[in-house]
């Protein structure tokens, strides 16, 4: 464990000097990659260190309890925490997603219910953006297509981190658990009768593309249809051709939206949501052709996957590839939704340790 770190505190000593470096500044890009980085480093180099002054700790108390029985009573506690500062620092050392750092779009979309799925497509845009709220994070709503009773055929939500953040604290390091199908279990609105229904929305999480560069569209590969808004607007829509349809031609991806008064401004969201689904495809394929990818445990891959039943009656949400249940579904709804997330964290974290553990044995 040692060998590995070396090579590390090194790089991190070397990005320091490099931050330090105003001409490194001059480019943001670079500026952003190298601070998340440093930050991601700076994870081991404290862990290492931790580590180092525990051990040294139980070793010293370990040599003089010989001599001094108050040692040997300390020895015991000692152990025990630079076992701990080892297991902080074997944890430190697993890889982690180098998307962990990325803004995300988080699609909503509707799906069996037919109303009170569009409804619960509204309940679940506030969720997300009330638990943004409170992790300190910007959101901004792309485009949407709202339903007749005031909630949401389709709308994407822009999630982004204030400033550079430790890849921890990243927006997609806590949303990327989120892609799925959600249930919701419910009286609905339009029930006379007080049954309960069984509906569902989708949700797709995608990492948001900081540099253009990084994912390149050709003008050429595009096909740019221009129309007029529809639906609540403000008094552009049905009057100004200012809703954009991208299409790419060569995946066949559509991206539409109207949200805006601008033509410009709508076709700059869907240039957004284009690159960040474009880089969703391109990482898909490339898990898929390495023989050695590794696939999160709870991440989910099939889009299908039921992965969370929200229980209006009881109360009770239950994510279901976690086993985490809690009576506190109108909280989470509320923004509440962090014990929710952790649950996916720490067992994603287990999978991976596991994951390092059995490839190094």
């Amino acid at each position: 464990m040692i060998d590995a770190v070396g090579p590390l505190i090194a790089e991190h000593a070397e990005i320091e000097a490099r931050l330090a470096d105003a001409a490194v500044h001059a480019d943001p890009a670079l500026a952003r990659s190298l601070g998340r980085r440093y930050a991601e480093l700076g994870r081991v180099v404290a862990a290492f260190r931790a580590w180092q002054e525990a051990e040294g700790d139980a070793t010293a108390a370990a040599e003089l309890a010989t001599q001094d029985a108050s040692f040997a009573a300390e020895l015991p506690a000692l152990r025990e925490a630079a076992a701990r500062a080892e297991e902080a620092l074997r944890r430190a050392l697993v890889p982690r997603d180098p998307d962990d750092a990325r803004d995300v779009l988080l699609e909503i979309k509707a799906g069996e219910g037919g109303e009170e799925s569009a409804l619960f497509a509204g309940d679940l845009l506030r969720m997300y953006t009330r638990y943004a709220e409170r992790q300190g994070w910007r959101t901004e709503v792309l485009e949407a297509t709202q339903s007749d009773l005031g909630g949401y055929k389709d709308v994407t939500l822009a999630v982004k981190a204030r400033g550079t953040v430790p890849p921890e604290d990243g927006v997609w390091a806590h949303l990327k658990y989120e892609g799925g199908v959600h249930r919701v279990q419910r009286v609905p609105v339009t029930e006379s009768q007080g049954r309960i229904h069984t509906s569902a929305a989708g949700v797709v999480a995608l990492p948001e593309v900081e540099d253009v560069a990084e994912v390149a569209i050709d003008p050429n590969d595009l096909r740019v249809d221009v129309f007029r808004s529809s639906g609540p607007g403000g008094q552009s829509v049905n009057t100004t051709d200012s809703a954009v349809r991208l299409t790419h031609l060569p995946t066949g991806i559509v991206v539409s939206c109207q949200n805006e008064k601008s033509q410009l401004q709508n076709k700059e969201a869907a240039l957004r949501i284009l690159r960040a689904r474009l880089l969703a495809a391109r990482q898909e394929e490339a898990a898929a052709a390495a023989s050695q990818a590794r696939r999160s445990q709870v991440r989910t891959v099939d889009r299908s996957e039921r992965i969370r039943t929200y229980n209006f009656p009881e109360n009770r949400i239950v994510d279901h590839r976690t086993s985490y249940k809690a009576y506190n579904l109108d909280q989470v709804l509320d923004g509440d939704l962090g014990p929710v997330v952790r649950s996916a964290i720490d067992a994603d974290d287990a999978a991976r340790l596991a994951e390092a553990a059995g490839s190094s044995s």
